[in-house]
């Protein structure tokens, strides 16, 4: 398909394309093939192109820090990844390892993991060196058992996709990669270009999803959850249906008692219910929500009228082995929610399988 078409087509299939106002290209990115095959993508979009005479990238100036953010959320650029990022780090429960095809989300979630983690203005950087980055994945690989890869840690790779075309060239790799697993997540929904991908169930697809006056109050955006649960949904059906017939999987996060909690995560469970509505190899993950004095210090900045609940008054601070901290819910509210989503999900979704709550 010619590159305008395929522009024309994921711009008509997905309700909510983020489209940056500036697009900018360093000059080692342009010289990697994959950089490219970007560059072409964009072009094709008709987007503003800005090609740096340096690979430095220069630092977004704004009247306030509110001005600065939306600069950069609205700024994509184009790098090649440094060499730390070949150097792959565990992500325990998610996965064995983490690697990444960029930094930074088009999303406007106000609880963001990312906020206090990330260095700098969250500007998205798409990387460039994609082939070199996938072949140093081997390097992990057990040679025992099946080695499985998050690569939605520091990006939601499909928000992006249509811009890079990076997910689909994963889930390809992955497909001729026997010893390897890929995992991703998104609260976007134009999967339409990886559904006839040969994936040879080597790719977890899953979707992010919350109580709807979360996601409404909170994932600014976004698609719907009910427009992520359909293309999860197409995702998971038999190719012989039209889908794509991958496992999928639901990341309901981050999960907050809100006053009436209950109804809300059993109507969200309900719609699961219809658009899922056949068995099929899917998996639960459940988290809850914390935050850190960082990301707090951050969040506040960004959205300085948020409604987002951060009063450390009313969690535990909770630190690790290597001296950092958060805040998180007390024991005796974990353990009802936690028995309330078990249930739940069993009870519905005898099939699938829980991988993990925290």
């Amino acid at each position: 398909m010619l590159l305008a078409e395929l522009a024309k087509k994921e711009t008509s299939s997905s309700a909510r394309l983020w489209m940056p106002e500036r697009v900018i290209f360093t000059p080692a990115a342009l010289q990697e093939p994959w950089g490219q095959q970007i560059l072409k993508r964009v072009e094709a979009l008709n987007l503003p192109v800005e090609k740096l005479p340096h690979n430095r990238l220069t630092s977004i100036k704004g009247d306030d820090e509110r001005e600065i953010y939306r600069i950069a959320k609205s700024t994509l650029a184009v790098v090649t990844a440094p060499p730390s990022s070949f150097k792959l780090s565990p992500i325990p429960p998610s996965a064995d390892w983490q690697f990444h095809l960029a930094q930074g989300c088009p999303a406007h979630c106000q609880y963001c993991y990312l906020a206090g983690s990330l260095q700098g203005p969250p500007m998205i950087r798409a990387y460039a060196n994609l082939p070199q980055i996938l072949e140093n994945l081997k390097t992990y690989a057990s040679s025992s058992d099946v080695t499985t890869y998050e690569v939605s840690c520091y990006t939601d790779p499909l928000g992006i996709e249509h811009l890079t075309g990076s997910l689909a060239e994963c889930i390809r790799f992955f497909g001729s990669f026997e010893g390897g697993h890929l995992r991703w997540v998104s609260k976007f929904d134009g999967v339409d270009n990886l559904l006839h991908l040969p994936h040879n169930d080597r790719t977890r697809c899953r979707m992010s999803v919350n109580a709807a006056p979360l996601s409404r109050q909170l994932e600014g955006g976004t698609a719907s959850v009910n427009s992520r649960l359909q293309a999860l949904r197409r995702l998971a059906l038999p190719k012989a249906l039209y889908g794509g017939g991958y496992p999928i999987g639901l990341v309901i996060a981050p999960i907050m008692p809100m006053e009436n909690w209950q109804l809300h995560y059993q109507n969200l469970f309900d719609s699961i219910s219809t658009a899922i509505d056949f068995e099929t190899n899917l998996t639960f993950e459940l988290i809850t929500h914390r935050f850190t004095p960082k990301s707090k210090e951050t969040l506040e900045t960004w959205y300085p009228n948020s409604k987002l609940d951060m009063d450390e008054s009313t969690r535990v601070l909770k630190r690790n082995k290597f001296g950092s901290s958060k805040y998180v819910y007390d024991s005796s509210l974990m353990k009802t929610m936690r028995r309330f989503f078990e249930e739940e999900l069993h009870k519905r979704f005898p099939f699938a399988k829980i991988l993990y709550w925290t």
